[in-house]
């Protein structure tokens, strides 16, 4: 006797829609690469196509979720958009992330983390290994992983949070910033003290090393006249 067939064929069985925290996800990952510039619209059929499963529903509050993290501006009749920011805007963010990555660094000094402290070390050796190079691609990767293995070390979850969100619209700007072997060998230099500062316990050099860091960083984005649309 036949076997009985299943009524239910593969291609009738629907993939799970995705949540409203995978689509800010993909949404934000894209602002932060650049992929979705400031000022673009933010079509939310555009997005829906690129994501099948993303209904209308949780894309719109995707949308209204990234606009109260400051990174989409949703206007009546135009819709939303990657926010805009301005130089004034730039400057206030670097100064957040001078207090904040400061005291991260400071409290990462004073913690007893000797696996994370090595984890660190071992990555300033892999950025030494780039210096005098134009290898902006790798340095822009491992600088990403330094500043946050340290935010990671402070173990403060707040700092973490607010950081987040200070550096995903900064994110390309600072790759800019990398195409040159002089300002590589320049950052790496800060990299180098801040790291000795905190694998030895020296909490007060840890978080004037670290401030003093984001402020060159700012300094080279105003020299450099970056355009911010």
């Amino acid at each position: 006797m036949p076997a009985k067939t299943d009524t239910k064929s593969r291609s009738s069985v629907r993939a799970e829609p995705r949540s409203v925290s995978d689509v800010v996800d993909w949404i934000r990952e894209r602002i932060r690469r650049g992929s979705f510039v400031p000022g673009q619209r933010l079509v939310e059929a555009d997005i829906m196509r690129e994501l099948p499963t993303a209904t209308r529903t949780r894309v719109r509050e995707a949308l209204q979720r990234l606009s109260s993290e400051g990174l989409v501006t949703i206007e009546e009749f135009r819709g939303a958009s990657v926010k805009r920011f301005t130089h004034d805007d730039l400057r206030q963010m670097y100064r957040a992330r001078m207090a904040l990555e400061g005291m991260a660094a400071a409290d990462f000094a004073a913690a007893d983390r000797p696996d994370l402290k090595r984890k660190l070390q071992k990555i300033q050796g892999e950025l030494n290994e780039i210096e005098h190079t134009i290898d902006h691609e790798r340095f822009a990767r491992l600088n990403d992983e330094w500043h946050q293995l340290i935010i990671e070390g402070s173990g403060n979850e707040f700092i973490r949070m607010f950081l987040e969100r200070l550096r995903i619209p900064i994110y390309r700007l600072l790759i800019a910033t990398f195409y040159s072997a002089r300002r590589i060998d320049n950052a790496n230099a800060g990299h180098r003290k801040i790291t000795e500062a905190i694998a030895n316990g020296r909490v007060k050099d840890a978080e004037r090393l670290m401030r003093e860091h984001i402020a060159e960083g700012l300094e080279t984005l105003s020299a450099m006249d970056l355009d911010l649309k």
